[in-house]
């Protein structure tokens, strides 16, 4: 695969008519002064609609880059199964770890959530952080989506508002599933804090229709819970 930049801006390209466009800030310095690209270098574009876009470098200034893009691909390399997770993040460094691999395991949306046990809760500037590492990692791992990350949420608000086919709660060494309208539709999992959710929390997310969920016998922390679920109930 060909280096992969990201485009902030949706990319306008029509068959056969060649357009400009640009990158700047991260991405024109990532371009510059660690890949050192110059005039004529080949380059893939995602700009998070699904398309690909092969691009051609024009010119290169101290903080910008000018490409001429000549192709656009739609290229799904989405998982089969849209997979929304809401998560009391872990502390420090873990929750970039957290959100890496979510994105590589292809999970469409990340819900940060505020449970009575949570232990760390990102601020905006860090929720903005964790964005950028979504796109770091959509660029190595040929993803032409986004995950999305959404603002931190109280965890009743999350199980009320998700709409998903089949919703569950993990809680360590129970497992009562609630019964899937679809096992192909979209599916919703709730990660509870270091300690777990509390009981009243569980009771909270079955009377409102989800279904509690062990994933294994072993306590997990919340970041491989995360991705554990990510790849059992979704994900290739």
């Amino acid at each position: 695969m060909s280096q992969r930049f990201f485009c902030p801006e949706p990319v306008v390209y029509r068959s056969g008519e060649p357009c400009v466009c640009r990158l700047q800030g991260d991405e024109a310095r990532h371009a510059t002064r660690v890949m050192r690209l110059g005039a004529g270098d080949a380059v893939t574009l995602f700009d998070g609609t699904g398309w690909e876009y092969t691009a051609v470098v024009r010119s290169v200034a101290r903080s910008e880059i000018e490409l001429v893009v000549t192709a656009a691909e739609s290229i799904d390399r989405e998982a089969p199964v849209r997979v929304t997770l809401g998560v009391a993040m872990p502390k420090g460094d873990r929750q970039k770890v957290l959100v890496e691999k979510l994105t590589e395991l292809g999970v469409a949306c990340l819900t940060p959530l505020v449970t009575e046990r949570s232990v760390a809760q990102p601020k905006a500037s860090g929720v903005e952080k964790l964005r950028r590492t979504v796109i770091e990692a959509s660029k190595q791992c040929g993803r032409n989506r986004l995950m999305q990350i959404d603002e931190p949420t109280p965890l009743q608000a999350f199980l009320e508002r998700c709409d998903a086919d089949r919703r569950l709660i993990a809680h360590p060494h129970r497992d009562r599933q609630a019964p899937a309208t679809s096992v192909e539709g979209p599916v919703a999992v709730a990660i509870g804090p270091e300690g777990g959710f509390t009981e009243d929390e569980v009771a909270a997310a079955e009377a409102a229709g989800w279904g509690a969920v062990s994933l294994g016998r072993a306590i997990l922390r919340v970041e491989t819970a995360a991705i554990a679920a990510a790849a059992r109930f979704g994900c290739p």
